[in-house]
């Protein structure tokens, strides 16, 4: 039995039916059964619980030959954090996995470390850290950026009111994966007990810039329309003047400064060499891909996307709609936010 946390999110959705298509029984261990049913079928068990509670998590995990954890708190809100899904939820399911007698499949990020500025790399490292010293077998899995999950949000602000709104700049080269090649990666991992005691740190082949993802997006959603940035200030300011107001908002402010500075490109040519037979999906396969998921979702909810970008369906990034409402009223209309050139338009107003 292999048991999922995480199971509903970007990689999981796409996990899940790759393991039980294999002929291999698997749990769902989910916060929201009713969300996690999309995955149910022949082979598939969906539990309630939440990594948080260590109960639940201990019940959740009996009988588990292998657990994967492909949770995060960043995009959460209230009580949902770093700290506690990565750090306390992670703990949770490693000390259950260690009283099953399980294997443990960690899905973390290319770049943990401790000192790293972004919240969520320092509670992946600290995951990984108390992995190894679990006792209990184990594999980590770093990934890339998600390109699913940032494409997903840019197009649906497009569609939302007909611009593409990016966080600072929008010039700094980030390496995208594709969620579908690190599905197949975490899988294998799962499933071969040669790579115990591995770290395998996996990229896509396109280390974009943002306002380049921008472009393509346009292109191939056969859309036009401006890109929008929040300059790097107001960033700051919701990142550090939110602090204690609305804390979520403002680690994500802050990450996305990060995003926006450092140095985030990867080579995934080593990866690669070691597992040639992994798929290696490109921007465009997985923008197709996501735009006629997105198209099916629509259908299936019969509902237009609403005001604010965020359309019914799986996974809506609420955490960014509240970037972008909050960067929205920190822009003044005479001249914080402003427009760069649009590939199809030419250059447009700027404004300082």
């Amino acid at each position: 039995m292999i048991v999922i946390a995480g199971g509903t999110g970007t990689l999981g959705r796409r996990l899940v039916p790759r393991l039980a298509g294999a002929g291999l029984a698997v749990r769902v261990l989910s916060r929201d059964p009713a969300r996690a049913q999309q995955l149910a079928g022949p082979g598939v068990e969906v539990v309630r619980g939440d990594v948080r509670d260590a109960v639940g998590a201990g019940r959740a995990l009996r009988g588990a030959g292998t657990v994967i954890s492909a949770v995060h708190g960043f995009a959460g809100r209230g009580r949902v954090s770093p700290a506690s899904v990565d750090g306390t939820g992670n703990a949770n399911l490693m000390d259950a996995a260690v009283r099953a007698g399980a294997a443990f499949v960690l899905v973390s990020v290319v770049g943990a470390s401790a000192g790293h500025p972004i919240g969520l790399f320092r509670a992946k490292h600290a995951a990984e850290e108390r992995l190894r010293a679990s006792g209990i077998p184990w594999t980590i899995v770093r990934a890339t950026a998600f390109m699913e999950t940032w494409a997903r949000i840019m197009n649906q602000s497009l569609h939302a009111s007909g611009a593409i709104l990016v966080f600072g700049r929008g010039g700094n080269p980030v390496n995208f994966v594709s969620a579908a090649d690190v599905a197949a990666l975490t899988a294998l991992a799962a499933t071969d007990p040669g790579l115990r005691g591995q770290v395998l740190e996996l990229g896509g082949p396109d280390n974009l810039t943002f306002n380049q993802l921008a472009a393509i997006i346009q292109e191939t959603a056969g859309r036009r329309g401006a890109v929008r940035h929040i300059p790097r200030p107001v960033l700051h300011a919701m990142a550090w003047t939110g602090a204690a107001v609305r804390p979520a908002l403002a680690r994500q402010a802050r990450a996305a400064l990060a995003m926006d500075t450092l140095d985030m490109t990867f080579d995934p040519t080593p990866a690669r060499r070691a597992f040639p037979d992994l798929p290696e999906t490109g921007i465009g396969p997985a923008l197709k891909d996501l735009l006629e998921d997105e198209r099916r979702e629509r259908r299936s909810h019969d509902q237009p996307v609403t005001a604010r970008g965020m359309q019914p369906g799986p996974e809506a990034p609420s955490w960014q709609a509240h970037m972008v409402e909050s960067g929205r009223r920190s822009l003044t209309p005479s001249g914080r936010c402003h427009d760069v050139a649009d590939p199809a338009r030419g250059p447009r107003r700027r404004y300082r």
